[in-house]
């Protein structure tokens, strides 16, 4: 039997109630406005919302009949009380039965990751994930997690953001038990969402950590659950970062569809860099970069490319590993020197590691321009992590530049942000030359 992950859901700060909730109320669905996602019109379909959860309720009419809407596995829901898949989805996209999500129009999919007593199966979880990722573009929401890491999700995100998916996770909801890191939320490259409440303050039960993101409304919600969950197909009073996370996975569908040439990194870029700060810093561990704003995010400039993720370290890289290919070298015999633009943020994606080719009998020089907020340096071929032991870190580490020995070989460019620093953009010179 394999593990389970427990879903992220604040069954204890719910109070939960029943209310007919009509579109466009905005004293009942009062999200959309504190995004500032009534104030454009919704595009048609387009980028698909992707929700890898528990069973969503085909009968509830919210889905019932809705365009546009997949149910990529068969949905087997495990009693009155099995709503929370429901109440996400509705929250991102539903767009009839008298409820609307942020982007109703959506095309949506919905992948039962096997809710019971015991949350999300972590193999089904691993293989929607994976389903989705061969259609990317797509935005895909996991409202789940857990306090130990699973190899198997890990390794599918990984793999969606390879394909060119934008995987949004909720934040958790342990702000008042301890605070623990929570996953799927605090890996590399998964946009996290915290919560919030009606006036934009972070909530106490909100995981916190340089890990997260952004935020958006997470108390006081409405939704559409199943209707043998409550008569009425709606429900108020629901609390926890499982309910802040589809808004922001609809907004980055909404933002991709009207801004199609975006990548997966630049969607992510837009929405943190667009988002309402709280309090004065431009960070914080609760809220992350501040509360989104859906309007701001489809006016935000487009932001630099960063091209080859996930490139963290050589199992990423480097052929035969993680990925069966790797990524493509950035120098090679026929172009040994070549620049490149990237960007780095502090917990989301720390370092770049770019293979490099160095010819024989030439030196190989690397340097980076980024106003002081990343440094480079060159690891040896047969490096096999930059977070080696100190012994072979005295083996493979060489500096800003390595010598190629009688035949040419492959070594690899590390750029990494320095100090305190939050964010870089940079760019990466290799260039290689006679010693």
């Amino acid at each position: 039997m394999h593990r389970r992950l427990p879903i992220v859901v604040a069954a204890a700060l719910c109070a939960l109630g029943t209310a007919a909730v009509a579109r466009g109320d905005a004293s009942s669905e009062w999200w959309l406005h504190a995004i500032d996602a009534d104030t454009a019109a919704a595009p048609g379909p387009g980028v698909p919302i992707v929700v890898v959860d528990g069973a969503v309720d085909a009968t509830q009419p919210v889905f019932n009949g809705r365009a546009n809407t997949t149910f990529l596995d068969p949905q087997a829901l495990a009693g009155p009380d099995d709503y929370h898949a429901t109440a996400v989805a509705s929250l991102a996209a539903a767009g009839g039965g008298g409820f609307a999500g942020v982007y109703p129009q959506a095309v949506l999919e919905l992948w039962d990751a096997g809710r019971g007593v015991d949350g999300i199966d972590a193999r089904s979880a691993a293989e929607g994930i994976a389903l989705a990722a061969r259609q990317c573009p797509a935005v895909i929401n996991l409202s789940f997690g857990g306090t130990e890491p699973n190899p198997q999700v890990q390794g599918a995100i990984l793999n969606a953001v390879r394909a060119g998916c934008l995987v949004v996770a909720a934040a958790g909801n342990g702000g008042l038990d301890g605070d623990p890191q929570t996953y799927p939320a605090a890996y590399p490259h998964v946009l996290t969402v915290g919560a919030t409440d009606e006036q934009g303050a972070p909530l106490p039960f909100s995981s916190s950590g340089a890990w997260v993101d952004l935020s958006a409304p997470g108390t006081n919600m409405s939704a559409a659950v199943p209707l043998s969950h409550d008569s009425t197909g709606i429900s108020s009073g629901l609390a926890g970062t499982s309910f802040a996370a589809p808004l922001v996975s609809a907004a980055a569908a909404w933002i991709w569809t009207a801004r199609p040439t975006l990548t997966a990194s630049q969607v992510a870029a837009v929405l943190r860099e667009s988002a309402r700060p709280v309090g004065s810093q431009r960070f914080d561990t609760k809220t992350g970069y501040g509360v989104m704003d859906v309007a701001a995010a489809l006016a935000l400039p487009a932001p630099p490319a960063d091209p080859s993720e996930p490139n963290d370290d050589v199992v990423q890289v480097k052929p035969g590993q993680l990925f069966s290919n790797g990524q493509p070298p950035l120098t090679t015999a026929a172009k040994p020197s070549t620049r490149i633009e990237g960007t780095l943020l502090q917990a989301e994606d720390l370092r770049d590691l770019y293979r490099i080719w160095v010819p024989a009998h030439r030196v190989v020089r690397v340097s980076v321009a980024a106003d002081g907020n990343a440094a480079v340096k060159i690891w040896g071929p047969r490096t096999y992590t930059v977070d080696e032991p100190p012994a072979l870190r005295k083996r493979d580490f060489r500096g800003p530049s390595i010598t190629g020995g009688a035949v040419g070989r492959y070594a690899y460019a590390e750029v990494a942000l320095t100090g305190r620093s939050l964010s870089a953009t940079y760019v990466l010179s290799v260039t290689a030359a006679r010693p």
